[in-house]
């Protein structure tokens, strides 16, 4: 999830293989046996909870074609989730003798994982109606298999279905699968059903709603020297005249805080890793010898980048970072080598920051070969079962109200199995606020998924406003609005009119998984997101060395922003927080709400004396004034905001008004809140907290 401006290692493990008629990692004669039990048997489950909601919203488009071929996943239940919880709860309770005495993948296996003669019952159920096996997973967590459409409505009892939704053509089924026979009983989920995917919540300095468009490029890399790349964001005010396609009326005087006054052409401000391990006292951790060294972060992005390492190092050599090489970053591919590989922001957003604020930390970059549930989340199962790392940072994410809960409660059962082996799992919450974009009449309020789960940290995002000496000015809950002033030399009066949401930080209650008892003092049942947040708002985001196909040279700095930057960020934070630990600290969680309050910075609302106010003169007569609120607008439940001019560097005659600290939905305050968490990590006195 980010927002704009990795060889072999471990033998590329990919689990057991199955082919055609024949059962990898469990016998034969097992596999006949609960084949024909299950044969035997006239009983069916109906597996709930596993229709996905985007249905709802969805335009139907008729019946899938039968002939189509597609994937399904079934994952199987543990053997007793009552024994797993509370296992986890007392790994997590200072209190407990078991307190941070995490189980080995072996140790899960033999206590809690689905037996081989589980799996078998499974795979035989798929076979009989016609699918092809074609993996077991590790420690039998679940079942893949191949097949057409119509063998998978055959198998499960629906029917998939044809959708629109958003301009894509999606398919679902739209009544609760159905398992015959032994293998119901053992199924906690069904993937491949549908297939909607996951998403990078990943945001650039842009106008439009989706998030998505040009951002600010240009600024080329030189081997090893970097651009100058603006720090000052918002400045002491201005005043501006704007007239309408250079007649007398009307126009528009606007007077308040410039946005990146001093960037010239570039337009927006950005800001680099000295400038950042400045700000949080990471140089403070660095020079007592904590810097990351011994721990691995765990980056799951699916397709891959065949420019990560040279654009990683590029960024590196410029800023005084260690070099990545075969010794401290790898590649892994989690099952099959994808073929969607490209330059992807994402992926070096994930990378060149964790190792901006983790320097001496490995990098395990696992590489799934889609971003289909199936894949990701088999994927990080595969990082976790192996060990790949102590944290796991998945910048990455679905709406929680589109998904099934079935497949939300999998992933956090994933998570769950991470936590108690002690590996942290921190995933981004989004950049879409609360997803109902200002008109939650329309769009009823969501949470990212899995950063919902009660096992897993949730990061949300800031916008951040640094002095020239690199000290903080302020922090502010990541939300952008943006009313459009001047429209390539056309006044927008009344501008008011054209206010919209941009994007912000996620966070919110989720509607499927419950509150975690490190969040008992919290209102409401249900677990609340994010947890904590870093840096994230694309207008005061990060530098990042990326490849652009067809210029030369290839490799430009970009500024880019989101949650898909906070979450590496923490992620290599964390891992120092386990350097000094000496040991694994586990899930980040839950160990948040009771620290000390000079370790996290709770995050307030942020405001100016000089937010921008505008007059509209239509005739010598007829003045419109605007407040500094009303320009800043939806404000929604917020009272306290920053605002700025932005002349918009893409258009001429284009200029912007840009306010900081209103999400969408969500909103600031003392103490936990849900555009922020409980605040922003302290740097090093974060981390020095864990020091024994």
């Amino acid at each position: 999830m980010s927002i704009k401006w990795m060889g072999k290692w471990m033998g590329n493990w990919k689990g057991p293989r199955i082919g055609k008629g024949a059962i990898s990692g469990i016998t034969l004669a097992a596999a006949g046996l609960v084949g024909a039990l299950g044969a035997a048997s006239s009983s069916a489950t109906t597996i709930s909870n596993n229709v996905p909601g985007f249905i709802r919203v969805a335009t139907p488009a008729g019946a899938t074609n039968p002939g189509t071929k597609i994937s399904v996943m079934v994952w199987l239940q543990v053997r007793d989730q009552a024994a797993l919880n509370q296992l986890a709860a007392n790994l997590y309770n200072p209190k407990s003798s078991s307190y941070r005495q995490w189980v080995t993948p072996a140790q899960f296996a033999e206590q809690f994982a689905p037996t081989s003669a589980n799996a078998a019952t499974v795979a035989s159920f798929l076979t009989a109606n016609g699918l092809t096996i074609t993996q077991i997973g590790p420690k039998n967590m679940y079942v893949k298999a191949t097949g057409t459409v119509a063998n998978v409505n055959k198998a499960f009892q629906v029917q998939l279905q044809n959708f629109t939704l958003n301009g894509q053509t999606l398919y679902a089924n739209t009544t609760a699968p159905v398992v015959s026979g032994a293998a119901g009983a053992l199924v906690q989920a069904v993937y491949g059903l549908h297939n909607l995917q996951y998403t990078h919540p990943s945001v650039t300095q842009t106008t439009l709603r989706t998030g998505t468009g040009a951002a600010v490029k240009g600024i080329r890399a030189t081997g090893a020297t970097a651009p100058s790349i603006s720090s000052l964001c918002v400045a002491a005010s201005e005043t501006e005249t704007l007239k309408n396609n250079g007649n007398s009326y009307p126009y528009a005087a606007l007077k308040g805080n410039a946005y990146a006054p001093d960037s010239g052409t570039q337009g927006g401000c950005g800001y680099t890793p000295p400038e950042i391990q400045a700000a949080y006292n990471l140089t403070g951790l660095y020079a007592e010898g904590y810097n990351g060294a011994g721990q691995t972060i765990v980056i799951i992005d699916w397709c891959g980048s065949p420019t990560i390492e040279a654009d990683a190092n590029t960024f590196s050599a410029a800023y005084g970072l260690p070099p990545l090489t075969s010794s401290n970053f790898q590649i892994l591919y989690s099952s099959t080598t994808p073929t969607c590989g490209a330059p992807d922001p994402e992926i070096n957003i994930d990378v060149e920051w964790s190792h901006a604020i983790a320097p001496g930390a490995n990098i395990a970059l696992v590489v799934p070969p889609s971003a289909s549930f199936q894949d990701v989340d088999s994927g990080e199962f595969y990082a976790i079962i192996n060990g790949l790392g102590g944290v796991i940072s998945g910048s990455y994410g679905s709406e929680e109200i589109y998904d099934t809960p079935a497949e939300v409660q999998t992933e956090s059962l994933i998570n769950e199995i991470a936590a108690v082996q002690g590996i942290a799992a921190n995933f981004s919450t989004g950049d879409e606020g609360d997803y109902t974009f200002d008109e939650p009449e329309y769009n009823p309020p969501s949470v990212s998924a899995p950063a919902d789960s009660p096992y897993a940290t949730g990061i949300g995002g800031i916008s951040l406003e640094l002095k020239s000496n690199n000290t903080i000015a302020w922090q502010a809950g990541w939300g952008t609005n943006i009313t459009p002033i001047d429209s390539e030399g056309t006044i927008e009066d009344p501008p008011t009119d054209f206010s919209f949401f941009n994007f912000g930080s996620g966070g919110g209650a989720s509607a499927v998984l419950a509150k975690p008892s490190y969040q008992a003092s919290l209102s409401g049942a249900y677990r609340l997101l994010p947890d904590i947040s870093w840096l994230a708002d694309p207008y005061t985001g990060g530098v990042i060395v990326i490849s652009e196909p067809f210029q030369n040279p290839e490799q430009v700095y970009e500024v880019y922003g989101g949650t898909s930057l906070a979450c590496p960020m923490f992620s290599a934070l964390w891992a120092i927080a386990n350097q000094e630990a000496g040991a694994p600290l586990g899930q980040a969680a839950p160990y948040l709400y009771s620290m000390p309050a000079s370790t996290i910075t709770d995050i307030t609302p942020v405001t100016s004396a000089t937010n921008v106010t505008a007059n509209f003169v239509e005739s010598a007569t007829v003045v419109d004034h605007y407040t500094a609120a009303q320009l800043a607008g939806p404000l929604e439940n917020t009272t306290e905001f920053v605002s700025a001019i932005w002349n918009y560097p893409l258009y001429q005659d284009t200029v912007y008004v840009l306010t900081f600290g209103t999400d969408s939905g969500l909103t600031t305050a003392t103490g936990w809140d849900n555009a922020t968490g409980v605040g922003v990590p302290a740097g090093k006195a974060f981390a020095d907290y864990f020091k024994p």
